[in-house]
């Protein structure tokens, strides 16, 4: 498959003038809701304006208009289990959505009941959940291990060094489970250096195994109260990742519309599309779609379907 064919294979149109000969784009981290349905949304709270207002794919691509992107992981953010049909209905009606997260309650009774519901959609392909101080809990094992036989994927939350160790323990437990680490490298950590020293330890754990995937997500740092676009700024972290995860385990993610909050969706692509396109047009096409399609194992949408 070409490039103009993956374009509109996946995205179902043609691609944006200008775009066609570039690395097309899946964003492996969007969220999707809408404040103004009947019930509401569990979040984000009514006081955050610029995240509290209708957040749907056609916001989406007027966002991300002539940026290359063609597809997106939709990324649950709501703890309520209809949630994640209302997402999977979304996802049926519009092809730019190649996948979907969804949020439920590992470890409860009910959880294999409800995963076998939402398995039977192939846009289902996997769940977040937080793991933290909960990977000796034998029904949270058993359930992750039914996720992966399922073929199904974890997202880890928002790493710290709590949640990088015991991401350790579980890969240990479970090593045929698929796990993709977000917002990496935005990893707060504490400023002595053992904190610095058992993070990076964790790091090098997880190099040997090829199921740990990570998503390059939240890079925008404001500098003098601007939101800065100088590599140098970002490159040591990103420099890390690289020797860690390799050209085959990064995966690009927006966190949009989170990512607003920091700065806008183009500068955080120039950002990490400046510093991909020094390792070449390979590792570019692995990065942008082709890593997102082995961790979530997405399928290329026919033409006969919406």
């Amino acid at each position: 498959m070409n490039r103009r064919e993956f374009l509109l294979a996946v995205a179902g149109t043609a691609a944006p003038s200008g775009v066609a000969e570039d690395t097309p784009i899946i964003d492996t981290h969007v969220h999707l809701y809408d404040p103004t349905r009947p019930g509401g949304v569990p979040w984000p709270d009514r006081r955050e304006t610029t995240l509290y207002q209708r957040t749907l794919p056609d916001r989406f691509r007027s966002t991300t208009q002539g940026l290359g992107i063609v597809g997106v992981v939709a990324v649950e953010c709501s703890p309520w289990l209809e949630d994640n049909q209302w997402v999977l209905d979304i996802a049926a009606k519009d092809r730019l959505i190649v996948g979907t997260v969804g949020n439920l309650a590992v470890g409860k009774p009910e959880f294999g009941r409800h995963l076998d519901r939402f398995h039977r959609d192939p846009l289902f392909r996997g769940i977040r959940y937080d793991f933290r101080g909960q990977v000796s809990a034998p029904e949270v094992i058993s359930h992750l291990k039914a996720l992966a036989s399922a073929g199904l994927e974890l997202d880890s939350p928002q790493p710290d060094l709590d949640l990088m160790r015991d991401l350790v323990r579980l890969t240990d437990r479970i090593p045929d489970l698929r796990v993709v680490i977000d917002h990496l490298p935005n990893v707060e950590l504490r400023q002595d250096s053992r904190a610095r020293r058992d993070y990076e330890s964790c790091l090098h754990e997880l190099r040997p195994r090829p199921q740990v995937y990570a998503k390059v997500s939240e890079i925008l740092q404001r500098v003098g109260g601007q939101v800065s676009d100088d590599l140098k700024l970002y490159r040591p972290r990103l420099d890390e990742l690289w020797d860690i995860f390799g050209p085959d385990r990064l995966i690009f993610a927006s966190d949009w519309p989170v990512s607003d909050l920091k700065g806008p969706y183009a500068q955080l692509l120039t950002v990490v599309r400046r510093y991909f396109a020094e390792r070449g047009r390979a590792a570019e096409e692995k990065v942008f779609w082709k890593n997102s399609r082995a961790a979530y194992r997405w399928v290329k949408r026919q033409p006969n379907q919406p």
